[in-house]
């Protein structure tokens, strides 16, 4: 489409973008918080994981959900020498469940598997401070979900006074630490896994957690805090700066077009 729009032939438009070092098939996906309070919440949150009180206990609060008990229409082959295993590509649903999890930065994670995600069931969680031991004072880092300040959820609050929720900026869920245990869930026990009734799906996301429990890996932040306000700061004013070219989608194209152009030596550089 860009040979015919330019007049010049198909090797010319990959040769030039292969030049200049553009790759139009390759695309990075993120998200910019909208959160005006970003800095210092994120600073917050971030002090309670490289410097928590000798006297405290972090957990890191969030859901998984749903999770989809799956099983494939027909029996995926094993692995052999020069094929690779199979599956199908359509399944069967049967049924759903949600994961809550509290993770703590020793490695130890306590978990859930609730049906709805409610104040009620966020309530049923935070009960499980039988787990936790007591005489400290609990930072809780959680997300804005509206189940986490629900009237009663405050109520909680006030009876339990050594209680106290740190809540992370808007779209910034990778500041939640537990999303990491979350992401190791999903590439080694679900992905490939086949679950035909829901009591399988929810007693291998028990063994998981019991397995993690049994060999657990403290949690360390290693990223720069002010890098990370940097590349937000930065990543806005791109983002700003691109859209303010006219409409956004076409500026991948126009960009690409630009280079064509200054290659044939229709534009100044």
């Amino acid at each position: 489409m860009m040979a015919k729009a330019i007049g010049i032939s198909v090797s010319s438009v990959q040769r030039i973008p292969r030049a200049h070092g553009l790759q139009p098939h390759r695309a990075r996906e993120f998200k910019l918080s909208r959160d005006p309070d970003f800095v210092s919440k994120r600073r917050d949150i971030v002090g309670l994981y490289v410097d928590p009180s000798a006297h405290a206990i972090v957990l890191s609060v969030d859901e998984k959900s749903p999770i989809q008990a799956l099983d494939g229409t027909q029996p995926g082959l094993p692995l052999k020498p020069g094929r690779c295993g199979t599956m199908t590509h359509d399944y069967k649903r049967n049924g759903t469940t949600r994961l809550f999890a509290l993770d703590v930065l020793d490695g130890k994670v306590i978990g859930r598997c609730m049906q709805r995600h409610r104040h009620e069931e966020f309530i049923h969680l935070l009960n499980a401070k039988a787990e936790i031991p007591a005489g400290k004072i609990v930072h809780v880092i959680l997300d804005n979900y509206g189940s986490h300040k629900h009237p009663k959820v405050r109520a909680w609050m006030d009876r339990h006074l050594r209680f106290v929720f740190h809540y992370i900026p808007t779209s910034a869920s990778w500041l939640n630490a537990v999303e990491g245990f979350f992401a190791k869930l999903t590439k080694r026990r679900l992905k490939r896994g086949v679950f035909r009734p829901l009591v399988d799906l929810q007693a291998a996301i028990n063994r998981f957690l019991a397995e993690a429990n049994d060999n657990p890996k403290p949690f360390v932040w290693t990223a720069d805090p002010d890098k990370i306000v940097h590349a937000d700061t930065k990543n806005w004013s791109r983002f700003n700066r691109s859209r303010n070219t006219g409409d956004f989608r076409d500026y991948v194209g126009t960009e690409i077009a630009s280079y064509l152009l200054y290659s044939l030596g229709h534009l100044e550089k």
